[in-house]
């Protein structure tokens, strides 16, 4: 089975596994912005 993160994510999630909420942001007012709306401690996961 080969899947990307957000495949895996909404198969979990149909299946009721919790996941965490999340965002994509490309700036860092984006990634402040979104930091924002989900609250409490974020983790940014950088990807180049």
């Amino acid at each position: 089975m080969d899947l990307y993160e957000f495949q895996a994510k909404d198969l979990f999630a149909a299946h009721g596994v919790p996941v965490l909420p999340g965002a994509v942001a490309s700036t860092p007012e984006e990634a402040q912005a979104a930091a924002e709306r989900i609250g409490g401690q974020v983790v940014v996961k950088a990807q180049v």
